[in-house]
């Protein structure tokens, strides 16, 4: 930064209009961020939120602090001297939106802690000892007017003891090797508040190349720092909770892939028992969500010789509804091979919910296949009911009674029996899959159903899994959803 004393030519103004429109555009760009952080939700539970109110309050006082000194320059004003509230605040722009109770034209009310109310000059007078303050440099550190300027080796007792190190070398570099000065600081003032300057300045040397005299100029940046604090502060809180959301979803899918191994292929029965089922079942992510849910599918040959079809949904996503789910589903094949029929064992999973250490909603199907007389025994629990389908065209089966696992006490659950034919295929999924936009929408349990001619032609349960897929995978889906098929063999 130039001393004003080295100048070999008078100062040019500059031009007028040049800078107006740069003030013009600085009030239009604070009006547009200003307009962003109103729109802003106040969310104090979001980190993103939270970070992006941060930035906007930070990018409002630097706009603010640029027009102050904008208006600064137009108005051809000293440091020391602050121009008139109108010369910065008159809102002349239309495209701006004024505040309540006030129109175009009308000087705005002067903003608590202005720039022009947060920077100050002084110059120190080696040869005199005489030292000169701006009125606002008075302000900066709370001083009296006529308690007079502080000389250089006064300054430090109003610094913070930490900070006096820096002072001290900015100075002794300034006053003996010439050096600008350019540092930070934090200050004590008389009242008791602790504020945070910054100081620029040079040496003025005499004829002779000795400093006679060091000016500088002196700016509160107190709320700027504490803005970009908070900016730091949101960012770095931020960037902790997608660790945790990153770290929960690795968990979540390791431990649902530990209990939901990937189904292609046959479930076999006992040696020298009937032919396998051809069972595949896919799981499909939330897409509003990175989170992974509390959905699951099982199939299980048990030891009497029939087999256990499942699936089922948790609310909640993350590690705690995966590990309920691994419970639950743990719970349930340990009483399908204790041959617990599916309506008792509905009945003993909601007791299960009732009594965990997390309570959770869930709707559950459970179905024992016999494969030697094709009957299929289910009972469900809030649960969208096996769809069957037969020679190209599918149907629900009719649900049994059964309320959602968790709901209530000591809920009643029904079963229902339905005997297949060779070649049927089951289809069993969540109501992730197929859910409307309302209550009452079945769009998406149609065209599951319509789907019904093109499952005909599939080669094997994996090739209907695929043509689900196909058909809903792509959805920008609310929650997750599992599928599973089941071929009936000849």
């Amino acid at each position: 930064m130039p001393s004003h004393l080295f100048a070999d030519r008078p100062a040019q103004p500059p031009e007028p209009g040049a800078v107006d429109a740069l003030i013009s555009q600085t009030r239009r760009l604070r009006g547009g961020v200003d307009a962003v952080r109103r729109d802003a939700v106040a969310d104090d539970d979001d980190p993103q939120q939270r970070w992006q109110r941060a930035l906007c309050d930070l990018a409002v006082s630097q706009l603010d602090d640029l027009r102050a000194h904008l208006g600064q320059l137009r108005a051809g004003v000293p440091a020391g001297a602050a121009p008139e509230a109108e010369e910065l605040d008159v809102v002349v722009d239309t495209s701006l939106a004024t505040a309540p109770g006030t129109a175009y034209g009308v000087a705005a009310p002067p903003r608590t802690g202005s720039l022009l109310s947060r920077v100050g000059s002084a110059e120190w007078n080696l040869l005199t000892d005489e030292v000169s303050w701006s009125e606002e440099l008075f302000d900066i550190f709370g001083r009296p007017l006529e308690s007079g300027p502080m000389s250089l080796d006064e300054m430090p007792t109003m610094v913070f003891a930490e900070d006096q190190p820096v002072l001290q070398a900015m100075v002794t570099d300034c006053l003996i090797d010439g050096k600008p000065i350019d540092g930070e600081f934090r200050i004590v003032r008389t009242d008791g508040r602790v504020r945070t300057v910054h100081m620029t300045g040079e040496p003025v040397l005499d004829t002779d190349g000795c400093t006679a005299s060091m000016w500088a100029v002196i700016r509160d940046v107190s709320e700027l720092r504490r803005s970009e604090r908070a900016v730091r502060e949101s960012r770095d809180s931020l960037e902790r909770s997608r660790h945790i959301e990153r770290t929960e979803r690795r968990v979540a899918v390791e431990l649902q892939e530990a209990v939901l191994p990937p189904w292609r292929g046959p479930l076999r029965f006992a040696h020298d028992g009937p032919a396998p089922l051809d069972v595949a079942a896919h799981y499909l992510p939330a897409a509003s969500t990175g989170l992974i849910g509390g959905d699951w599918y099982d199939a299980l040959a048990l030891p009497g010789g029939e087999a256990l079809l499942t699936v089922g949904d948790l609310t909640g996503h993350g590690v705690a509804a995966t590990s309920s789910m691994a419970m639950l589903l743990g719970a349930l094949r340990g009483m399908a091979v204790a041959g617990i029929r599916p309506a008792a064992l509905m009945g003993h999973l909601n007791q299960l919910l009732e009594t965990s250490g997390q309570p959770a909603l869930g709707s559950a199907m459970c179905c024992r296949f016999d494969p030697v007389t094709r009957t299929l025994v289910w009972a469900q629990a809030g649960h969208p009911a096996p769809l069957l389908f037969r020679d190209g065209t599918g149907h629900a089966l009719r649900r049994p009674e059964g309320v959602l696992l968790g709901a209530t006490t000591g809920g009643a659950y029904g079963e229902a029996e339905t005997r297949l034919h060779p070649e049927d295929l089951l289809v069993l999924h969540t109501d992730g899959l197929t859910r409307g936009g309302g209550r009452h929408d079945d769009t998406g349990a149609r065209r599951l159903l319509a789907l019904g001619p093109r499952l005909a032609e599939a080669r094997d349960a994996q090739d209907c899994v695929r043509a689900v897929v196909e058909e809903f995978g792509e959805e920008s889906r609310e929650d997750d959803a599992c599928v599973m098929v089941v071929r009936i063999p000849r």
